[in-house]
């Protein structure tokens, strides 16, 4: 059997589809050696996933296409030469990573999109009507859409989709990695991740710099009353790829009266997290509308109590384990890190019970649960 894996929309590994792409690529050719697994995308991606593709991982091969970069040549290659691509490398099945972002229209072997973005929000980001519909063409025609959370099954629900070819996989994180910081003795008054040394005691947003809905500003805001009214040491961590909404977190940050104690870090890689999260006091998330929320559970699993935003799917994926705030309160927003700064009791409580909520989410589950799906489906 051979299923093709379509790297495109997963921003080249340097986002949290690219994550999941390289999670579950570690899972699939460790687990599912006896199924043959090709990527498929820009000629860069066989560097981003190259670890795969070895003499180790027989089972997971990669295939270059030459197109250009950009939405609208990959949405076009989608379209119209997706089908004779997938017959010639003879795929059994393909799986859509990025699903809600780049799919054919038109598919005639057996497909899998996985949803992890809320289709809503995207749609609402682009003035491109041709996106749209062969978004919503592509979804209707799948075998089964795999949605990360049930707020994203919600929402994709509003498209029209028939609920029974809709299935709920939740993403896991990586334990050998995102864990609690051993006791060393001596605490390190600075957290030195090449090329940053970051002073502590600090609270870390790691989110991209892409649009308003983030709530970076709110944050920034929120932060500058934390300082003003308690006098704490504490700096701001904002961790993440500069983007469309770059220049108005930065003037925000610039004109704040906290400004000299606000660190803005720009694209930080994602194996750099976990130390980044273990010497951080508080994980802050205010992003709204988010489908996954994978920091959260990151953050959780490091021993970091969380305040988070209470709308999206931030909710569902934190359970009880966090303090929650209304992203568009900023008097809100700073009285959560004023709690969990000052309250010892709530951060013992909310670490611990984070880092057992977090052990549910497991990659060999999502990986597992997710090839169910697609191996049940090809034997009807």
């Amino acid at each position: 059997m051979k299923i093709g894996i379509d790297t495109f929309g997963c921003d080249h590994g340097r986002s949290g589809l690219g994550s999941y792409l390289i999670s579950m690529c570690r899972q699939l050719s460790l687990n599912y050696q006896d199924i043959q697994f090709e990527l498929f995308g820009a000629e860069i991606d066989r560097y981003t996933y190259a670890s795969f593709e070895t003499e180790k991982n027989p089972n997971i091969t990669f295939k270059s296409v030459n197109i250009l970069e950009g939405i609208t040549p990959e949405l076009l290659w989608h379209k119209f030469s997706f089908n004779s691509f997938a017959k010639k490398q003879k795929y059994d099945a393909v799986i859509f990573p990025a699903g809600a972002r780049i799919i054919p229209d038109r598919i005639k072997i057996p497909s899998f999109a996985i949803i992890s973005d809320v289709v809503s929000s995207v749609f609402e980001k682009t003035r491109n009507s041709f996106l749209r519909k062969q978004i919503i063409k592509g979804l209707s025609r799948v075998d089964c859409l795999i949605a990360a959370s049930d707020y994203i099954r919600n929402d994709i629900l509003n498209l029209g989709i028939n609920p029974k070819r809709i299935e709920v996989v939740y993403n896991g994180i990586d334990h050998t990695i995102f864990y609690p910081q051993e006791n060393l003795g001596i605490e390190q008054d600075v957290v030195d991740i090449k090329p940053f040394a970051i002073k502590k005691p600090y609270i870390i947003y790691a989110s991209r710099m892409q649009r308003e809905e983030k709530k970076h500003v709110e944050l920034i805001k929120a932060f500058t009353l934390f300082k003003e009214r308690t006098g704490l040491p504490h700096r701001l961590v904002i961790s993440g790829s500069e983007g469309p909404y770059s220049d108005f977190v930065h003037r925000a940050a610039f004109s704040s009266s906290a400004a000299s104690d606000i660190f803005i870090t720009g694209y930080f890689p994602h194996e750099g997290f976990p130390e980044l999260y273990r010497g951080a006091e508080i994980c802050a998330f205010p992003s709204l509308n988010e489908g996954v929320g994978l920091p959260v559970l990151e953050a959780m699993a490091t021993g970091i109590p969380v305040t988070c935003s209470s709308s999206g799917a931030l909710k569902e994926i934190a359970g009880n384990n966090a303090l929650f705030f209304d992203s568009n309160d900023v008097e809100q927003i700073s009285y959560c890190l004023e709690r969990l700064a000052q309250d010892k009791e709530l951060r013992s409580t909310l670490i611990s019970a984070g880092l057992k909520w977090t052990d549910r989410f497991q990659w060999k589950d999502t990986a597992s649960k997710t090839m169910d799906i697609v191996l049940s489906t090809l034997k009807k």
